[in-house]
Order: structure tokens, then sequence, then C-alpha cells
């Protein structure tokens, strides 16, 4: 939705808490009207070769050795769960998105990689034991990350933990300007918005991480939720790979910082 051209605001599929289906029903009908054209948006799908080298870099040293059982949640179009599943994983995409989740099994097929899917709420997944539980640009959509966090944990009680997440808004210093410049630069451009429309402002007021992903707070909410070992990385190398191919005033507004949280 267009303060997903906040440029780390992309991903709300399964961004709603069991029990509430007003809001389930609400998101969901959001993100099934969105699935079609939500691969035209550059941060919505890798854009180049390189930025695709560099997402499998991630992957294959974030995750286990292959073969494992990865729970990608949220994982709508299939950003993180194709690559992992090329990689040889045995991947489960989860999502609140019948129509997400379509788009990511045409790819699949297309791709002729083998990738199960279920359609579930971000704190409802199978019970597992997974060996990897990932989610990439999720966390700010749900009412509570904790909670999502802390169910994951149970799914993989053994396993890993891989959250990736841009640093906007309010979650990094100078970025509010930047957002703001950006917009600017697609209403110049007469750039398509990244998204059919956005929110209702009640979905917004649920969501605790609403106005930006600080790093210090997701790493916060991992260790509260009983993960251990948690780390933090910036993704340098994926922010090189995007920006190198876009016109020059985008590279000159620089990257919406990119980093990894890890944990076990």
């Amino acid at each position: 939705m267009d303060p997903a051209t906040h440029d780390g605001r992309d991903r709300a599929e399964a961004g709603a808490p069991a029990g509430d289906e007003a809001l389930i029903d609400q998101v969901r009908r959001f993100w099934d009207a969105d699935a079609e054209t939500y691969d035209h948006s550059a941060t919505h799908w890798p854009q180049s070769p390189a930025e695709e080298a560099a997402w499998t870099a991630l992957l294959r040293a974030a995750l286990p050795d292959p073969p494992a059982r990865v729970l990608d949640v949220g994982a709508g179009t299939g950003f993180l769960t194709l690559p992992a599943a090329s990689l040889g994983h045995e991947t489960l995409a989860l999502d609140l998105s019948p129509a997400m989740l379509g788009v990511l099994v045409r790819k699949a097929r297309a791709a002729q990689l083998g990738v199960a899917t279920r359609v579930a709420v971000a704190d409802a997944p199978p019970p597992g034991p997974f060996d990897a539980v990932m989610c990439r640009h999720l966390l700010w959509t749900l009412p509570d990350p904790v909670a999502a966090l802390t169910a994951w944990r149970a799914a993989a009680p053994h396993g890993q933990l891989l959250v990736v997440e841009g640093a906007w808004g309010g979650g990094e210093p100078g970025q509010a300007w930047r957002q703001q410049a950006r917009r600017a630069l697609r209403w110049v451009q007469r750039r398509r918005p990244a998204h059919h429309g956005t929110y209702d402002p009640a979905v917004w007021e649920a969501l605790p991480l609403g106005d930006g992903t600080d790093p210090s707070v997701l790493v916060e909410a991992v260790r509260r939720a009983g993960w251990r070992d948690v780390a933090l990385s910036r993704l340098h190398d994926v922010e090189w790979a995007r920006l190198r191919p876009r016109p020059a005033p985008e590279r000159w507004l620089g990257p919406v910082p990119q980093f990894a949280v890890r944990a076990r």
C-alpha cells in the first residue's frame, strides 16, 4: 500500500491476529486485490540477477544446511520461499491471502520447484516442527509482533529464526525526508503506485510498528519471545545490488537500510 512506498512497508499479507475476524477479513481482501500487480514494484521482487544472488547468499548463510524444513510466514508471492526452495529446502509458505499464494504457486510451477502453501494468520502457524522460520517485511504489519514470534518459536523449538526488515520511518534517522523525496520523485515520473490502495485508518491504529521499524525494537521483540543468541546485521550487498540499476535521482537518495535479525 502506498505507505508501503515507504520502501519498507511492502508486506502485510499475514498481518492480522487470530481471533479478530473483521480485521482479518479486511486485510485479506486488501492483499487479494493487490496480488496480481504486487510484483510490479521494484521493492517487491528482485529486479536484477545481482539482487537475486544477494538474497540467495543471505539465505544460504542464514538457514540450516539443506534439506531443512523451512516455514516462510507472510510469504506473499514467494520472495524468500522460492530461493529457499531452489537451495534444496522443504519450504512451507504461509500467508493470509489465497490470491498471493496463488501467484507464488504459479511461479513455483514455472521454476519447477516444489513448494507447499497454507492460508493462515501469522500467529497461527502449523505445529511443525520446523528447522527454521523466516519472514520479510512482515513484523511491522502485526498487531502483536511478540505473540507471532512466540508462536514461531513453538513451531521451531530447536530451529533458527531469520527476520528481514527495512529501517524506514521512525526506525531510522533521516529516512522521513528521504521518504517524502521518493514520493515526490514517483509523482514527477508518473510511476504506478506500489499498491492499489492503502489500509483503513483503523488497521493502521492496530499496528504498534506502523510508524517504522527500529532495529533495536525488533531485536528486543525477538528476545522477549524467547529466542536466543540474537544477532543483527545490515544487508549491504542487497542494498548495493538493488540500488545500482535505479535512475540517478533514486541512487542519490540512497537505500532504505535493510537488515536481518537472526536467532535460535
